[in-house]
């Protein structure tokens, strides 16, 4: 059988697994373990991944999701894209106040590489064609590139204040949330060449972003502004402005699975925002905790996983009532930031930003497994590989 042949079915079948289980309920992430969905859904990604997981895509066109009900159904667990395979299960932690990256092993937990960047790197970001994890140098006005066939930097890259960064859907564009600056600077995806400057001064603070599930449209959080902008990733324009409240602080951005809702973390009305994705109306505040910042979906995309760094504690809201079922306490206290989940999904990894440390958290019991000191003010740490597609961007938004 042709690896083609054996993908296509591999994820037809996947499809079929995902069309029984559901995208809705309240579990964490290990919810449907036992049940013949999840059975069928481990089988189908076995056989993916030996097939090459996915085709390779090419950029140019925005993929076609591979569920109508849920735009995560290319990151269940272990189901990694060819370029992803053979990465090295690391975390990579940038370390702001440090200008360094700390490299800890998924397995062992220990640090096992160290090394210099740019001055005040925020977050660790994956390509669009996951070949490369981009560090961003804030201060240092330049992305350093990571081989994660290795875990080993590479030669550093002049970019204006990348605060954060992500990538156009199409695969075409890299999209460099220059904050101080208050523009979106939308480069070539590869060389990382200015092809357009979108200035957004009603967005004080540009911090973070997510996609509707056609690709096509951003909403931005605006951090100093208390609201959100509305952006066409298709003309590079701003199309709207959404005001929260003159107090808010919104922080970063998911879509619920079946694309209808944005939630935003907001740390300082201490909870996340639910917008609509098609009316862009706010529908309401849901408080969580102090501080409320980082947003991770589970691999079931059943839970979103909201870390309180303002009180060192992650609360579980179910995607299919919008409301948290769960809490997890941090024992002794700490400030969860930002991180991802293992490709299992059994392990949420999350840094400790005045704590320097990064956290371990077991998905099915909220039980810390490590707690690992490193560097000064750890900030948007990725975990790597992730199944999914392609990169969006951020510390790993993957479809």
């Amino acid at each position: 059988m042709s690896a083609r042949r054996a993908t296509r079915g591999a994820l037809g079948a996947l499809l079929a697994a995902l069309a029984l289980a559901g995208c809705g309920g309240s579990g964490g992430g290990s919810a449907d373990a036992g049940t013949a969905a999840t059975r069928a859904a481990t089988h189908t990604t076995t056989a993916a991944q030996h097939a090459g997981a996915f085709a390779p895509l090419r950029p140019g066109r925005i993929p076609p999701l591979l569920s109508a009900t849920n735009v995560y159904a290319a990151e269940r667990p272990g189901l990694l894209a060819a370029a992803a395979v053979h990465a090295r299960a690391l975390v990579y932690v940038p370390n702001s106040d440090d200008g360094t990256v700390d490299v800890i092993s998924q397995r062992s937990g220990r640090i096992v590489a160290h090394f210099p960047v740019g001055k005040l790197p925020q977050h660790v970001t994956p390509s669009w064609d996951l070949r490369t994890l981009w560090v961003t140098n804030d201060l240092g006005n330049s992305l350093t590139p990571i081989d994660p066939l290795t875990g080993r930097p590479g030669r550093p890259v002049p970019v204006l204040d990348p605060y954060n960064l992500y990538f156009t859907a199409d695969g075409t564009r890299a999209i460099v949330v220059a904050e101080a600056h208050r523009v979106l600077d939308f480069r070539d995806a590869h060389t990382m060449r200015l092809r357009h400057r979108l200035a957004v001064p009603q967005c004080p603070g540009v911090d973070h972003m997510d996609f509707t599930a056609d690709g096509r449209t951003a909403l931005v959080s605006c951090e100093f502004g208390g609201r959100m902008i509305v952006v066409d990733l298709v003309h590079e324009r701003v199309l709207r402005t959404i005001p929260l409240r003159p107090s808010a602080m919104p922080q970063d951005v998911k879509l619920s699975p079946d694309g209808r809702v944005f939630y935003v973390a907001d740390m300082a009305s201490n909870g996340v925002w639910l917008i609509g994705a098609r009316d862009w109306r706010v529908l309401r505040l849901q408080p969580t905790g102090l501080g409320a910042h980082g947003l991770y979906p589970s691999r079931d995309a059943r839970t979103l996983y909201v870390t309180n760094r303002g009180e060192g504690t992650i609360t579980l809201i179910s995607f299919r009532t919008r409301r948290p079922y769960r809490t997890w306490r941090i024992p002794g206290g700490g400030s969860p930031d930002m991180g991802g989940l293992s490709a299992s999904g059994r392990v949420l990894w999350l840094s400790g930003r005045y704590n320097r440390e990064v956290y371990a958290i077991d998905t099915r019991s909220g039980r810390l497994v490590h707690r690992i000191p490193v560097g000064a003010s750890p900030h948007g740490l990725a975990v790597w590989p992730q199944p999914g597609r392609y990169s969006i961007g951020h510390t790993g938004i993957l479809r």
